[in-house]
């Protein structure tokens, strides 16, 4: 199987588990809701501490995916838990249309790992059934937020690497009955996951 056509089938996959309805938040509302969200995430989505994602420049469409999965129990984050109960879906719509509309930043981490990565991230392993990440995330790391495609650019790598061992170890599901994301991981080794995650937070 070539590096293109594998590139294809996880794009098919993953467009075809995103979901069909767009939503349209109002970023100035949302900025009035997320308070408590920025607490953990940062006031403008760009978190201090490495285990919460950095939300700044996420797509929405991913982001409402998320935080209605978190809210219906597919997706269990225990700092998460009734945090969402009381939102509306207009509440969740300009909350992620703010956070949306911020610039991420980016890390910095040690050059020899993340070029390590940065030969995963472009180039994948092919001859095991990993392709490069760039299908998907882009060779910039910003996703395709029209797809539903989750921005990774400048993401912390504590927490790149803790939900790349979720998925291996089958404890996050949620990307779909493609399983793409978990079979991707279950293919990748520790040191694997630690270059991979080291790039990702420094990405540009």
């Amino acid at each position: 199987m070539n590096k293109q056509w594998v590139s294809l089938v996880l794009v098919l996959g993953f467009t075809s588990a995103a979901p069909a309805a767009e939503a349209v938040g109002d970023p100035v509302a949302g900025q009035a809701k997320i308070a408590v969200c920025g607490a953990c995430h940062g006031p403008d989505g760009n978190s201090v501490a490495p285990v919460f994602p950095k939300l700044a420049g996420q797509g929405q469409r991913y982001l409402l995916k998320q935080l209605h999965e978190i809210r219906d129990g597919k997706r269990v984050i225990l700092e998460m838990t009734g945090m969402l109960s009381n939102l509306s879906e207009q509440d969740l719509a300009d909350m992620t249309a703010f956070f949306s509309a911020q610039k991420g930043t980016v890390g910095v981490i040690d050059a020899e790992l993340a070029a390590k990565g940065e030969a995963l991230f472009r180039g994948g392993k092919i001859d095991q059934g990993v392709p490069s990440c760039t299908g998907c995330h882009a060779p910039d790391g910003t996703g395709n937020a029209a797809a539903g495609f989750p921005r990774l650019s400048g993401q912390h790598a504590d927490y790149v690497k803790k939900q790349l061992e979720a998925f291996r170890e089958g404890q996050r599901t949620n990307d779909e009955d493609t399983r793409v994301m978990r079979t991707i991981a279950s293919r990748l080794g520790s040191q694997d996951i630690d270059a991979l995650s080291a790039y990702i937070q420094s990405l540009r």
